[in-house]
Formats: C-alpha cells, structure tokens, sequence
C-alpha cells in the first residue's frame, strides 16, 4: 500500500466556506470505525455493511495472525449481526502450525447511541465455534461463550475514548495434548482516539486479559498479558457511498509482556446494500 499517497489524500484541507455569499460546507463526520484492539460502541447504521480485515505479524517470530470480519444491521441500528473467521500460524516446540482458528458468531445491542450523542453502549455476546483445531494450537477444544461490554465517549479538545470489559468461558477446553478442563478468561480495554481531522485519526490503545490454560486433566495454569498500540487510521469516502478505512499500529508487550511486539494492520470496506429508505 503506498501509505504515504493515502496520507496525502486523507490530510487535503477541507474548506470551512463555499464562495462568497454561499452557505458553509457540511461538517464532516468523523470517523466512527472499528478500533484495533479495543471495541467502539458504535453499531452499523441501518442499510450499512462492513467488511474488516485485520492482520497481526509478530516481530518476535514467524507468527501471524488474519480475521475477516462482517457486520450486518438487523432492522436498524439497535441490533447487530457479526461473524468473524480467524487464520492463523503459530509456533510450537515441534514446529509451527497453520489454519484456521474459532469461527466468532457475534450479537450486539445498542443500548445508548442510536440517536448519536457524546456517549454509547453496545454489550455484545459471542459464541465461539471449535472450528480450529486444537491439537495444533489452533483453537480452544471445545465452545465458547463470550461477553464484552464497549462503551464510548466523546471528550474535550478533539478527543474521544473507548472502554472495554469482557469475559470468556469455555467449560470443556482442550490442549494440544487432548487434556480437558473448564476455562475463563477475563479481559479490559482502553482507547484514546485524537480526532486530528475527521478523516484521519491518532490512535493509543490498552489491552490486559488474563487467561486460562489447559495443563493437564481438569488442570489450568493462569498467564496475564498487557499491551500498549499507537496507530493510526484515515477514510476514503467515495460519492457511492462506500468508505475504506485503512490503518496501522505497533502493538508492544508492558511488564510480564515485555519484549513482544508486532506489526498490526487493518482495512475496512463500508457500503450500502439493498434498497436504502
């Protein structure tokens, strides 16, 4: 991708007035995507599709990470409908591994924010499919569900934060070994997004999870991660109505993570579908 030709179309002045005498332009909408790490609480609106494609590269090895994701309002934008399909290479002691990890199947409630507003609420909950397999490292062995909580809130001086709380439960996950035990994984968010132009974005992200894993027979052992992202995104609005939002960030490990690092890139396609009323 040429980043810089997309930076320079992103970043063209936007003139505050039309001629002499004419009215102001519009103000344009800000960028109300997906974060990278942390949720947004911000639904499709009513006929919008999206299409998400995310790619993780660690620095550390030759691990990555792909998901395809596809959101679909329901009736509107107070319900939502999502699936995300995840491929992955992981490294292991006997090689590395490739395929697809657990299919997502994801419903979300807009709880506040329908009308727009300085704040939003969106709880979503997830199951997640043991379409990967987990002998190979590729998934967690058995179904599970999920639940996380976005909330988002516009702040002063351009700014606009997003906060996450979630947990997952597998009760029969599984290990490479094929030993079962019961899993929970907790995780929390936090995202400062710096509205440097409304179609281009400065990104800061938090994540913490604490996790469960299967050590042997109805035995698990508990690990924590924390990670810092700075990033950034732009929009490319077309006067069909499709938007692509591309971006890029640099996730690196905090305290017991440290040293990890990796390169994370995104790319979204939002458009209308159907008959718009």
């Amino acid at each position: 991708m040429h980043t810089l030709l997309v930076l320079s179309l992103i970043l063209v002045p936007i003139p505050a007035l039309t001629q002499q005498g004419t009215s102001p332009d519009p103000k344009p909408v800000p960028i109300q995507d997906n974060s990278f790490l942390v949720e947004e609480a911000y639904n499709q609106g009513r006929g919008i599709v999206q299409h998400i494609s995310t790619f993780a590269k660690s620095r550390n090895d030759n691990a990555w990470a792909y998901t395809f994701t596809q959101e679909w309002p329901v009736r509107g934008q107070r319900h939502q409908l999502s699936y995300s399909i995840p491929v992955a290479r992981v490294e292991q002691t006997g090689g590395s591994q490739t395929g697809m990890g657990d299919i997502a199947l994801n419903y979300r409630y807009q709880i506040k924010g329908v009308e727009g507003g300085p704040t939003a609420l969106a709880p979503r909950l997830t199951i997640l499919l043991p379409t990967g397999t987990s002998t190979r490292g590729l998934g967690a062995g058995g179904t599970g569900l999920q639940l996380n909580i976005p909330f988002s809130a516009e702040l002063p001086a351009s700014l606009v934060a997003h906060t996450n709380a979630g947990m997952t439960y597998t009760p029969n996950a599984r290990n490479t070994l094929g030993d079962a035990a019961a899993t929970t994984d907790y995780s929390l968010g936090q995202s400062v997004i710096w509205l440097a132009h409304p179609k281009f974005n400065v990104m800061l992200e938090a994540a913490w999870s604490r996790s469960q894993e299967v050590a042997g027979p109805w035995l698990t052992e508990r690990g924590t991660e924390f990670v810092l992202s700075p990033g950034v995104r732009g929009a490319i609005d077309f006067a069909s109505g499709l938007q692509i939002v591309p971006g890029l960030a640099f996730p690196f490990g905090v305290g017991a993570s440290r040293g990890l690092r990796s390169v994370f890139a995104y790319l979204s396609f939002e458009h209308p579908f159907g008959r718009r009323r």
